[in-house]
């Protein structure tokens, strides 16, 4: 018999429109091996079992199944955004356990697709931190167990890392997606700003947070952004050269990249060379302020976030958060300071059409109770593995996550690539060249 785990979600979707395999088997093979492996990893808040069975013969009786892009493929989504009928928590004990009356309109649009929900995904609390653990579980990296998979979109990384479903879903307010994907060693990419419906919390944090999507190669990738903006994204030409400026500097001052994720740039930009595209050495001109700018930010947008919860049922990291960024939340919502960051480094992406940097410093914080620890202990540890991601939501420009070399351990590095606006098919365009040069195993070796 066909197994479909470690399948792409194209590769799915194909054979179930082809009717060589039912939505319904596919689907119950990924419950069992959520079943068996999700003790271990800690993916999921929810798994849905009988009522994704049941969406997935109504997509198998579907008239249009023959056309539909997702047809029968499982899909996580992550525990901020509606699911219908399922409560949404979002990491804490202070949200309202109460089922959404209808979904979020990513979740229609994947559903709309033939894409069936197996679960909600595990997330650290409001979505604030760079590591996923707290009351309703903790998700690990596939590939080491005993660290983290990054956050917030934690769950939704382990999900696809541990080949327990081919696509999740995630969002990205100061680098949820990229984090935990380059944890976990899987693709993603933020979108720019106004390519997919955000509506991911009161105001998006300020317009700076992007759903987006997770998976195992960029193929994979480019079918779930399709369907999230509503509009095929399609390849550039092949035969294009891209102009790629190569940094290994820390936008935050003070905050140093270690050798493996130094070296992954390294070495991927040499691949991109030999490839035939014109690289070179070169940093973006980030302000000293940036640090600062992207701690008002981090911090305002909990504020807002937290504003109607009751703080006695926030955990003590989250209460600092949002009380440090409540000082900040009109400046935030001026915008001033995103708009003078866009400014200056507009004509460095004049210059260059992508910009390649390692995707983390160094390697995920161990897997602890984090809820439970301090809020600067938190806020250090966050911002010396993550330096890499916060200026690409400061300026709403696109940026991706895709896995290039590994750890010691075996665990994945990753590389980051950015874009100006409107530039995502050409970012998917440099992943699947990369891919197809340095292949990558899709799923962590858990069985």
């Amino acid at each position: 018999m066909t197994s479909w785990v470690d399948r792409t979600a194209a590769e799915i979707a194909a054979a179930v429109r082809e009717k060589r395999a039912t939505p319904r088997e596919v689907v119950a093979e990924h419950l069992a091996r959520i079943e068996r492996l999700d003790g271990r990893v800690g993916a999921f808040r929810v798994v849905r079992a009988q009522a994704a069975l049941a969406e997935a013969d109504e997509v198998g009786a579907r008239a249009d199944l023959a056309e539909l892009p997702l047809a029968g493929v499982p899909v996580a989504v992550k525990d901020n955004l509606a699911v219908r009928g399922e409560s949404k928590l979002i990491g804490s004990a202070a949200t309202p356990d109460a089922p959404a009356a209808d979904d979020h309109v990513t979740v229609a649009r994947l559903r709309a697709a033939g894409a069936v929900v197996v679960g909600l995904t595990n997330v650290p609390e409001l979505c604030v931190f760079g590591t996923t653990e707290g009351v309703h579980g903790t998700a690990r990296n596939p590939w080491d167990t005993s660290r983290t998979a990054g956050g917030s979109s934690g769950g939704s990384a382990a999900a696809v890392a541990a080949g327990m479903t081919p696509i999740a879903l995630g969002n990205d307010g100061m680098g949820s997606l990229r984090i935990p994907a380059a944890n976990c060693g899987v693709l993603t990419i933020k979108p720019g700003t106004g390519v997919v419906p955000a509506g991911v919390s009161d105001g998006d944090w300020f317009g700076m947070s992007e759903n987006g999507p997770l998976a195992t190669t960029a193929e994979d990738v480019r079918l779930m952004l399709s369907v999230l903006s509503g509009t095929e994204v399609v390849r550039p030409d092949s035969a294009g050269t891209y102009r790629i400026a190569v940094s290994l500097r820390s936008p935050i001052a003070g905050v140093a990249v270690s050798k493996p994720y130094a070296t992954a740039a390294r070495e991927a930009a040499g691949l991109l060379i030999r490839a035939g595209h014109q690289v070179r050495r070169a940093d973006p001109p980030y302000p000293m302020s940036l640090g600062v700018t992207s701690l008002t930010h981090w911090t305002a947008g909990t504020a807002v976030d937290a504003q109607d919860l009751d703080p006695r049922r926030l955990t003590r990291r989250t209460r600092v958060h949002a009380a440090v960024g409540r000082r900040f939340v009109e400046r935030a919502r001026a915008g001033e300071s995103r708009g003078q960051l866009r400014r200056r480094l507009e004509p460095f992406f004049a210059e260059y059409d992508v910009l390649l940097t390692p995707a983390l410093a160094r390697r995920s914080p161990r897997s602890e109770p984090w809820h439970e620890r301090g809020w600067l202990r938190n806020v250090l540890a966050n911002t010396n593995y993550s330096p890499m991601t916060p200026p690409w939501n400061l300026t709403g420009w696109p940026a991706m996550a895709v896995p290039f070399g590994t750890l010691p351990s075996g665990a994945p590095t990753a590389v980051q690539l950015v874009g100006r606006p409107g530039s995502e098919a050409d970012l998917l365009a440099l992943a699947e060249r990369i891919e197809t040069l340095r292949p990558w195993r899709r799923t962590a070796p858990l069985d």
